[in-house]
C-alpha cells in the first residue's frame, strides 16, 4: 500500500525519533514565572539567530503577529501590508479585533512592496485622520508562491520607515526559507526590521510554536499582550526542545525542501491543462493554475488526486497549492507528477 503524499503544507510535518527523544528528555518549568529553562534557551538562541536582544515562544504565527501589531500601534492607527499578506488575510480579521487598527492593504510586486509603494499610502498628519504607524512585510510570501523578498527592496523600505518614524514588522514564518535559498543569513532581512515572526512549525519541523523577536522593551510588552491573549504556557520546555532541535538540525535541509517543489513544478509544468511557471518556485510553495480548457475543475482535481493519497489545497478559484517538507521525498513528487499525468491524459 503506498503511503500518503500530503502536500497541503509544511505544517503536517510529525517529530522523528530523535525529536521526539529531545522533547521526552526536556528539562521543565513554568514558563509564565519565566522558569522554563528549556523556553528561555531557546528564546536566547532565536534572538542571537536573528540579531535582536530578545525572543518570546508563542503557539503560533498567528498570535505572534497579532502581538506584534498590538506592541507596536494604538487603537484607531492605520498599518500599511501587502493586499496579499498573510496577517491581512488569513488571521481571522486579527488586526481589528485584537489590536483595533486600520489595515490599508497595498498590491507589492510578487508580494513585494516597494519604498515608493509605501510612501504613497503615508497619511499626512491630520487629526481627521488616523496615524499611519506601522509598516508589516512578508518573507517568503505564502500566496505568491513562496516567492523572496530582494533586500535591495525591503533595505528601501526599512529607511523610509526610519524617515517618517514608522515601525516595520516582518513577518518571517518561512525566513529561513528565503535564507537557504538565497544562500544569505537571516539577518540579511531582519536587521533591517523592528520585529520579525519567526515560524517553528513550518519547514523547520516542530510540532508547534512560533518566535517573536525584537528590542527587549518590546518583547517585555509582548509577554503582556501574549498573557491577555490566553497564551501564557507552563511547562511547555517539551515543546520548545522541539523548537531547539529544529533549529540545530533542520535548516540547511529546507534545500531538500526547495529541490522537490522545483522537481514538481518541472513535472507539472507541461501536462494539459494546467498552468505551472517553474521559474517562479523560489522556495518550498508550488502554485498550480487550473486552466479554463482542462480536462477537470480545480476541486474535481483535488478530489482525484486525494482518491490516489496526494493531497494538496484549494488556493483561490481555479488554482492549487502544493507544499513540500520534510516528510516528502524525491520519490514522492515523481509519484504525484506520474499520479496527476495520468488523469490528465486519461
Amino acid at each position: 500500500m503506498n503511503r500518503k503524499i500530503d502536500l497541503r503544507s509544511d505544517t503536517v510535518t510529525r517529530p522523528g525519533p530523535a525529536m521526539r527523544k529531545a522533547i521526552a528528555e526536556a528539562e521543565v518549568g513554568d514558563d509564565v514565572f519565566g522558569d522554563d529553562p528549556t523556553v528561555n534557551k531557546l528564546e536566547r538562541m532565536l534572538a542571537e539567530m536573528v540579531g535582536k536582544e530578545a525572543a518570546l515562544f508563542l503557539p503560533s504565527g498567528t498570535m505572534s503577529n497579532q502581538t506584534a501589531l498590538v506592541v507596536h500601534t494604538q487603537p484607531g492607527d492605520e498599518i500599511i501590508c501587502e493586499a496579499g499578506c498573510h496577517l491581512y488575510n488569513f488571521e481571522s480579521s486579527g488586526p481589528a479585533v485584537h489590536a483595533h487598527v486600520i489595515v490599508t492593504a497595498v498590491e507589492g510586486h510578487h508580494g513585494a512592496l516597494t519604498a515608493e509603494m509605501v510612501r504613497r499610502r503615508i497619511r499626512p498628519i491630520n487629526m481627521h485622520q488616523p496615524r499611519t504607524r506601522l509598516v508589516c512585510l512578508e518573507n517568503t510570501h505564502n500566496r505568491m508562491g513562496g516567492r523572496i523578498y530582494p533586500v535591495d527592496l525591503m533595505r528601501g523600505v526599512s529607511a523610509l520607515a526610519r524617515e517618517r518614524d514608522l515601525r516595520l514588522h516582518l513577518d518571517g514564518a518561512r525566513l529561513f526559507n528565503a535564507a537557504i535559498a538565497r544562500g544569505a543569513p537571516v539577518t540579511a532581512w531582519t536587521s533591517l526590521v523592528d520585529s520579525v515572526n519567526i515560524c517553528l512549525s513550518k519547514g523547520l519541523g516542530a510540532p508547534i510554536g512560533s518566535m517573536l523577536a525584537g528590542p527587549a522593551e518590546f518583547i517585555e510588552r509582548a509577554r503582556w499582550i501574549r498573557k491577555r491573549m490566553g497564551g501564557g504556557m507552563r511547562q511547555v520546555g517539551i515543546l520548545a526542545a522541539a523548537g531547539i532541535y529544529a533549529l540545530e538540525n533542520h535548516i540547511p535541509r529546507l534545500a531538500e525542501d526547495h529541490a522537490n517543489a522545483r522537481r514538481l513544478a518541472d513535472g507539472l509544468f507541461d501536462l494539459p491543462g494546467l498552468e505551472v511557471r517553474p521559474q517562479e518556485t523560489e522556495t518550498n510553495i508550488v502554485i498550480i493554475r487550473v486552466r479554463e480548457n482542462s480536462r477537470y475543475t480545480a476541486p474535481e482535481l483535488l478530489a482525484l488526486l486525494a482518491e490516489k493519497d496526494v493531497l494538496m489545497v484549494p488556493f483561490g478559484e481555479g488554482t492549487i497549492r502544493a507544499v513540500t517538507h520534510l516528510d516528502v521525498r524525491a520519490a514522492d513528487v515523481e509519484r504525484a507528477v506520474e499520479i496527476a499525468r495520468k488523469l490528465l491524459a486519461a
